[in-house]
């Protein structure tokens, strides 16, 4: 499933374009989406947490490679502080699309 042309949804850090450059060496494109059902949080380190009634307002980056999610799962820290798991977002024309998202760890678990 690691292939080419991945999604990944990002909701903290990794919003910054500046940041991704830094990262990846490249820009990366990101349009607007809202993921469903989490809410976000903020510890040392931005997070989302499942709830029932919540949105989360994020980029959905677009055409990542494996090598590009091998480096942003090295930033973060997975598995230590996230994991990386699919989920169902909604872009801004109403599509819903699966891609990657990082969700915590155990370190979040007292929102």
């Amino acid at each position: 499933m690691d292939s080419d042309n991945q999604l990944l949804f990002v909701y903290g850090t990794l919003m910054n374009s500046a940041k991704r450059v830094m990262l990846l060496g490249r820009h990366i494109n990101a349009s607007p989406a809202r993921l469903h059902g989490y809410a976000r949080g903020e510890k040392r380190f931005p997070f989302v947490a499942k709830q029932a009634d919540a949105v989360t307002d994020g980029a959905v980056l677009e055409d990542l490679t494996a090598h590009d999610l091998a480096i942003l799962d090295e930033y973060e820290e997975v598995p230590k502080l996230y994991t990386r798991e699919r989920v169902k977002v909604v872009t801004v024309d109403g599509r819903k699309v699966e891609c990657w998202i990082y969700i915590p760890t155990d370190w979040a678990n007292e929102f």
